[in-house]
């Protein structure tokens, strides 16, 4: 069968190209430039756990070498600062007064300052685990350096795409140049950014706003009051260089390098160096108490935000990914990092598609799902930005109403909450039907699994997400007490040698897990995992009936040969 066409060299089609030879899946990456990514430190992109999980699995290569996970969170705003500002420089004044400032600053710490940790080993690491910063070059590179080593991967350099037909059985792509190259394919995927070749051949419509935000961004090397804290400071007073643009963020890279972003007001005014160099300047200085400390700039850029949503995402044999499919990136949410879902949710079933014919449920619920999660996350952040950029109104007069906002903000930075977290498959056209066995669990039907401890097949114990993204099933039972002895004395005992055979029945090849706990889960819980390691159900015992039905739906439910084959 003919390979998968990726059109696009980025980090999605990478990925993409990746996680589809885990599965003996080849695929032709088309790229349209040399095949070498520049390097730009100002551009950097944030990866949650379990986006970061996915990229190191593929590419065998820890990304916190080349990035950095920071420690902390800061969220400041105007008031306390100007609090602080007050108290410093009253020094030999009255001391009833500056008594009376210091009292009014401690009060305020647990209101406008939080520094939200997550170092390893501590209670909420696991579930709070801070995102991973790091330059985009640097992303690129791991996954170019793995797929060299991929049989089943080729990269066709300096391959522009112009013309593709569909035909029933594949897809066949053209690609201009020195010698013009007809490439025949089973699927074509196009990774190719926001003016994507493939969506405007395929007549695909992709409204949405320009320009919701601009930034000015400064990468640089220096020493700042906070060593492996991420900060969002809202609205600082010390501003001289121009308009007051509201907030600036700092986030730390590796080898003591940080990312500076300053958001811009709306309109499309020059940022000048002489200006750029001004706000680097002020805010290092406000900063650190004053005086500018010595830094070191890297590179300058300006990053301008648009929230757009393409209507289709597959059409036949052709389907859309990352830029290419949907832009965001405002209040902190992480386009890459929904692009490389959108990678994951579609390589395994493009696999199944790949190895065992098409099965158009299974395939349509790509676009269902990641456009839906798509689509909320950009609801999400439209809803807020009047609400945080916006400022005035009765709002800004009442005490305390701000925290509610920032700490939307902080969140969708971190990951968490309605602009950051990641989505759940809650409406999946692959959603089993409800079952009277089914038992709950702390992780909803949809969402992704937490990465808990697992006893393998072969004994050895393992993280969760180490055994997903290899097209199978996987089934989980919490049995206690397993954990503390060795698997030869348990796997014939109880409920195991039944949930074998149940498991060994199934629709698909699956791989039978046993955990000590799962948080919400009761002892002899069964959960079935999907390949991209989201829930699919959960059951209270062995149900083999019950957990071959849901299989299948994960499936997309009997294919058209199996069902006539079933009534014939």
């Amino acid at each position: 069968m003919d390979p998968v066409i990726i059109v696009g060299a980025g980090p999605v089609g990478l990925t993409l190209a990746l996680a589809l030879a885990r599965q003996e899946v080849p695929s032709v990456v088309l790229d349209e430039g040399p095949g070498k990514d520049e390097q730009r430190p100002a551009r950097t992109v944030v990866l949650r756990e379990d986006t970061t999980a996915l990229v190191e699995r593929l590419t065998g290569f820890p990304l916190s070498e080349a990035g950095f996970r920071w420690a902390g969170w800061r969220s400041m705003r105007r008031k306390q600062v100007m609090r602080e500002i007050a108290f410093d420089t009253q020094g030999s004044g009255d001391a009833g007064s500056s008594r009376h400032t210091a009292g009014t600053r401690g009060a305020q710490d647990s209101r406008d300052i939080h520094a939200s940790r997550y170092a390893e080993g501590s209670a909420d690491a696991e579930e709070y685990a801070a995102p991973l910063h790091i330059a985009q070059h640097a992303l690129t590179g791991a996954l170019r350096d793995a797929i060299v080593h991929e049989r089943l991967i080729k990269v066709a350099v300096n391959s522009r795409l112009d013309s593709i037909e569909q035909e029933t059985s594949g897809v066949t792509a053209h690609t201009r140049g020195a010698k013009g190259t007809w490439w025949h394919g089973s699927y074509l995927v196009g990774c190719d950014g926001p003016r994507s070749t493939v969506r405007k051949l395929q007549d695909i419509r992709f409204p949405g706003r320009t320009a919701v935000e601009r930034h000015a961004v400064a990468a640089l090397r220096t020493e700042l009051p906070w060593p492996g804290e991420a900060l969002l400071h809202r609205m600082p007073p010390w501003r001289t260089s121009g308009p007051s643009a509201g907030e600036v963020t700092a986030r730390p890279l590796a080898d003591d390098a940080w990312r500076l972003d300053w958001l811009l007001p709306p309109g499309k005014d020059l940022v000048t160096p002489d200006l750029l160099l001004a706000r680097i300047r002020e805010t290092l200085a406000g900063w650190s108490g004053g005086s500018t400390p010595a830094y070191e700039l890297l590179d300058t850029g300006v990053h301008t935000v648009h929230h757009r949503l393409a209507r289709r995402w597959r059409v036949g044999r052709v389907f859309l990914a990352g830029d290419a499919a949907h832009l965001l990136g405002a209040l902190g949410t992480q386009g890459l990092d929904e692009g490389l879902r959108d990678a994951d949710n579609l390589a395994w079933k493009l696999a199944l598609a790949w190895h065992h014919g098409p099965h158009e449920t299974l395939l349509d619920s790509y676009q269902v799902e990641r456009r839906a999660v798509v689509a909320a996350r950009l609801r999400a952040a439209d809803q807020a930005l009047p609400l945080l950029r916006g400022g005035g109104g009765l709002r800004s007069y009442v005490p305390g109403s701000a925290r509610g906002h920032d700490t939307l903000l902080t969140d969708g930075h971190l990951g968490r909450g309605p602009l950051g977290a990641p989505g759940a498959y809650a409406d999946s056209p692959l959603a089993p039907p409800h079952a009277d066995s089914a038992a709950p669990v702390d992780t909803a039907p949809g969402a992704p699994v937490v990465d808990v401890r697992v006893t393998a097949e072969d004994g050895s114990f393992v993280r969760l997400r180490e055994r997903l993204g290899r097209g199978v099933l996987l089934v989980m039972l919490i049995a206690p007490g397993t954990g503390v002895w060795e698997r030869k004395h348990w796997v014939t005992a109880g409920v195991m040698p039944r949930l074998a055979a149940a498991v060994t029945a199934l629709p698909h090849p699956a791989e039978l897990l046993v955990a000590e706990s799962y948080p919400g889960a009761a002892a002899h819980t069964v959960l079935l995992v999907r390949p991209d390691g989201h829930l699919v159900t959960a059951f209270s015992g062995v149900r083999p009936a019950d957990l071959y039905e849901a299989a299948e739906a994960t499936l997309g439910g009997p294919t058209k040969a199996e069902a006539t084959a079933s009534t014939g």
